[in-house]
């Protein structure tokens, strides 16, 4: 579908090329326990991740809990004493209580932030293009560092944000290739590479067990340009059917892509539950629950989320999740397979549909 499939090949030798220059092995798949010295396997991933971002250096962790987390430890490394500057707005809900920021270009400038997705908003996502355009622009102000959040991004093109000072992202999306069970990135700069692994551990990126071993991550590393563009196609096909009913979705079927979300305007919650219900009908873990809003920690308003899937909260995986306020639009990502999104959203709209 369109330029989905080219995408993956490309960055499919890319990954596959790192393999082979970092000479992987099936030694670099044992596990580690303790403090977690002298483990190759974790060296080697974070090499692999550096060259694949195409940054200078990279750590990658099991242990970082969420995306949230994986960036709050990047934008602590940088600006451990103050605030940062926002340039795409607000940051994402679960970043908004953790560090002061400010949207509008401040006197004193300790980081710059931009964030790659559209998160609970209306905006587009970013381009490679337009991410590097917009670290030109900081550049005209300022030196500090530049962090950008590249979750739901990775893979989308052939070539990553490398002109950042740092990039990050969660391994439960993109570039987990729905294998993953959990963990992050950040990549970047090596000094401040190795500031962020100071903020995750305390003790820098020497330290650090992985007691089920690195193969999930490396194997997850591999597929993820293939199952990103599943992602794709499965958006696309949702675009079009809900466009089709005459909901407002964003991006457009035939527009560019710079991540792997849909957003679907419903305009009042019981369309927009019916939605997310069906999402979590026609998956294949939990698909007898009906998803409710609740009281997320780190949101304003209630947040429905409908994700059956294999890997809590992977959102690579076919979910759909909104907060619960107008304009009622739910942000759906995910699919590991063309297939199985394609049937996940025909049951969406089956259940959209019932009276």
């Amino acid at each position: 579908m369109r330029d989905f499939d080219a995408a993956a090949l490309v960055n499919t030798q890319r990954v596959l090329e790192a393999f082979q220059k970092h000479r992987l092995s099936d030694a670099h798949f044992a596990p580690s326990t303790g403090y977690g010295y002298n483990d190759p396997g974790r060296e080697v991933l974070d090499a692999i991740f550096a060259d694949v971002m195409g940054t200078e250096d990279a750590i990658v962790r099991a242990s970082f809990a969420s995306g949230t987390h994986t960036i709050a430890c990047a934008l602590k490394a940088v600006c451990p004493g103050g605030g940062y500057w926002s340039m795409t707005g607000d940051p994402y809900d679960t970043l908004q209580r953790l560090m002061p920021y400010c949207t509008e270009r401040p006197e004193t400038i300790n980081a710059v932030f931009i964030q790659r997705s559209r998160g609970y908003t209306d905006r587009k996502a970013l381009s490679v293009a337009g991410v590097n355009a917009l670290i030109a622009q900081a550049r005209q102000y300022t030196d500090a560092p530049v962090v950008v959040d590249n979750c739901y991004c990775e893979f989308v093109e052939t070539e990553e944000p490398s002109q950042a000072d740092l990039i990050a992202g969660s391994l439960i999306k993109n570039p987990g290739g729905g294998l993953a069970p959990s963990g992050g990135y950040i990549a970047g700069r090596r000094e401040l590479v190795e500031k962020a692994a100071l903020q995750l551990n305390a003790v820098g990126r020497d330290a650090g067990a992985n007691p089920i071993g690195n193969r999930l991550l490396f194997q997850g590393l591999l597929m993820a340009p293939h199952t990103v563009a599943q992602a794709l196609k499965t958006a696309v096909f949702a675009a079009e059917k809900l466009q089709t009913l005459g909901y407002a979705v964003d991006p457009l079927p035939d527009e560019a892509r710079y991540d792997i979300i849909q957003s679907i305007r419903f305009g009042a919650p019981e369309p927009l539950l019916r939605f997310c219900r069906g999402i979590q009908r026609g998956s294949p873990v939990d698909s007898f629950a009906a998803p409710e809003p609740w009281d997320m920690p780190g949101y304003e308003h209630q947040v429905v989320m409908a994700a059956g899937t294999f890997i809590q909260g992977a959102s690579i995986e076919l979910s759909c999740d909104a907060p619960m306020r107008p304009p009622y639009t739910a942000y759906l990502q995910g699919g590991l397979t063309f297939e199985l999104g394609k049937l996940g959203i025909l049951k969406a709209i089956e259940t959209l549909c019932e009276s």
